[in-house]
């Protein structure tokens, strides 16, 4: 198989249309989430949840949260497992895998997070597992809170989730495909038999075959990557992408394209991305594709900060032009920006189109945009 060899501007334009980050937008959140694969959920809402920012970034002002809201807990046609959102239509695709986990048999860079220490504790608990599994089958949906704790091991860890033994093995049994989220109240899940949630299914695909269907479809997703790629939290440290190999000028290694991308037009839009987004999400792969150097710093003490809190990279037709520092004063109804930091120089014309986004996203927030600060270089 030949090798293709592009240059870094059509490297980039292959990553963003593949990310539907294009002028050409797609029109539902199942489209997106469809294509995308996933959507990754994280508590931080400094401006809003990632996933909604995720989606708001592709179709604009026609989504709404409650549209995703809708999707998992009434039309089931969206359904989540350990923070991560995927098409029910997908399933099938991930049954056996779930099934299999922790994947503690694999090598070590493929084990699932966190592993073999999730296989032993789930062996030493099973009585737990199977006592949960009943209480669900005779009392669901509950909250966690409201499951007794029958642990004889209990869960170690050095982060929050130590001793929270109920709260884990609910965890490990979502990723198990044994219970599932059916809905939430607030911020807390409600817990009940997966049997009672998942649509049945008529096909569940082998481990191997699943796993060869949905590299080629990561690749679709992100156009071009190399290899192996940065993984879902909580499922495997390293996943494989399938395409075409290609190298891009300006850059060492090897990386894999999506060859029907290839020569594709391309029309761009400005667009604030979440620092979870999967364009910048693997931080080398933007490094060496559109020189954007870029690091989440909340958990860094504010002033050994650069960007922010919660900084947003900003997407001007095919580079990266930018960090948004900025967050939502939910109180005031105000976004309030602190500064807007440019990795280039920013032309009018970007400037004009970075400003026109910031109220846009305000507006979509229900709140006003106050955005004094000017574009500067970081």
């Amino acid at each position: 198989m030949s090798i293709h060899r592009l240059d870094r501007v059509e490297a980039r334009r292959i990553a963003i249309r593949a990310q539907l980050l294009d002028a050409h937008r797609p029109t539902d959140l199942l489209t997106v989430v469809d294509h995308l694969t996933f959507l990754q959920l994280d508590p931080t809402a400094a401006v809003a949840p990632s996933a909604d920012l995720v989606a708001w970034t592709r179709l604009g002002d026609a989504y709404r949260p409650a549209d995703l809201t809708a999707a998992l807990e009434r039309d089931r046609t969206l359904y989540e497992v350990r923070a991560i959102i995927r098409p029910t239509a997908d399933l099938g695709l991930h049954l056996a895998q779930m099934a299999a986990w922790p994947f503690a048999d694999e090598e070590r860079h493929r084990r699932a997070v966190p592993g073999a220490g999730a296989a032993r504790w789930l062996e030493a608990n099973d009585a737990f597992r199977r006592d949960i599994l009943e209480l669900l089958r005779r009392s669901g949906p509950l909250l966690s809170r409201d499951i007794p704790d029958t642990s004889v091991v209990p869960w170690e860890s050095t982060g929050w989730t130590g001793n929270r033994n109920v709260t884990q093995m609910l965890e490990f049994l979502s990723a198990r495909g044994e219970v599932a989220t059916t809905r939430r109240s607030g911020r807390q899940r409600l817990w009940e038999l997966a049997e009672r949630i998942y649509p049945a299914v008529t096909e569940v695909v082998p481990l191997v075959e699943a796993r060869r269907v949905m590299a080629a479809r990561r690749l679709r997703a992100l156009g071009i990557a190399r290899a192996e790629v940065i993984g879902v939290a909580g499922e495997r440290n390293f996943e494989e992408v399938a395409g075409e190999p290609a190298e891009v000028e300006g850059t060492s290694g090897s990386w894999v394209v999506d060859a029907a991308a290839i020569g594709q037009p391309f029309e761009g839009r400005t667009a604030l991305l979440s620092p979870f987004d999967r364009l910048v999400h693997d931080r080398v792969r933007a490094q060496d594709l559109f020189d954007f150097e870029y690091y989440l710093e909340m958990y860094k003490p504010k002033d050994k900060r650069r960007w922010g809190y919660f900084a947003l990279p900003v997407l001007h037709h095919d580079q990266l032009v930018g960090k948004l520092d900025a967050i939502v004063d939910r109180k005031a109804k105000v976004l309030r920006v602190h500064a807007i930091h440019g990795d280039i120089r920013f032309t009018r014309a970007v400037t004009k189109a970075v400003h026109a986004e910031i109220e846009a996203l305000a507006a979509w927030l229900g709140v006003a945009a106050n955005r004094h600060a000017l574009a500067r270089r970081a």
